[in-house]
């Protein structure tokens, strides 16, 4: 049997799409309680999910306790508009969402976002993708995270959305309300400030 759906999603995407969606909802039973307020379907979630959740505040805010904070906010703002939640892509990438744009409200409430960026929009990236790979830097994955967290909040939150919680382009223009030609030149030049930094260390 399990041969036999290997074959069949293979030759039918659409089918392979229903299969993937099921993979992606496999907590529905704990989501369908959180809709009728069950709390401890709520608390579920919040196991399944609270760690995850803090890394990526932690990464944009910088600050333990403020994304211990956002975490909790934003845990609190899904369970009120789960109704909301469509169920079009996983619950994790919508809670996601919600935790990533509490943060920059967070964080824009310290000081303006981008400041310590001189933004000019529409600067074209000049194949500056691979910067990284290009340089042969080795060095651990930590460490790389370490001086991601010591650069400015700016180049930060970029090279956040893009490189650890694999947000392409589109979707980084759509999350900080920029064109996507300046999230490319803008992360270019915050990996060109990354390697600086790594350099350095």
């Amino acid at each position: 049997m399990g041969a036999a759906t290997q074959i069949s999603t293979s030759l039918y995407p659409k089918m392979a799409n229903n299969v993937e969606a099921a993979f992606r909802n496999i907590h529905q039973d704990l989501l369908d309680g959180c809709k009728t307020g069950d709390q401890k379907a709520q608390f579920q979630i919040y196991k399944l999910y609270y760690k995850a959740m803090y890394n990526t505040s932690l990464r944009i805010v910088n600050d333990a306790m403020e994304a211990e904070d956002v975490m909790q906010e934003s845990f609190l703002s899904a369970f009120e508009k789960i109704d909301s939640y469509s169920g079009t892509v996983s619950f994790g990438a919508w809670l996601k969402k919600i935790v990533i744009n509490r943060s920059l409200d967070a964080l824009s409430r310290r000081k303006a976002i981008f400041e310590d960026i001189d933004f000019h929009v529409g600067i074209r990236d000049d194949g500056n993708e691979d910067l990284l790979r290009k340089e042969e830097i080795d060095i651990r994955v930590e460490e790389v995270k370490e001086a991601i967290n010591r650069l400015p909040d700016g180049y930060r939150i970029i090279l956040s959305l893009y490189l650890l919680e694999g947000y392409d382009h589109d979707e980084i223009a759509e999350i900080l309300s920029i064109s996507s030609s300046t999230s490319r030149s803008q992360l270019s030049r915050a990996k060109q400030k990354l390697i600086a930094e790594l350099k350095r260390k």
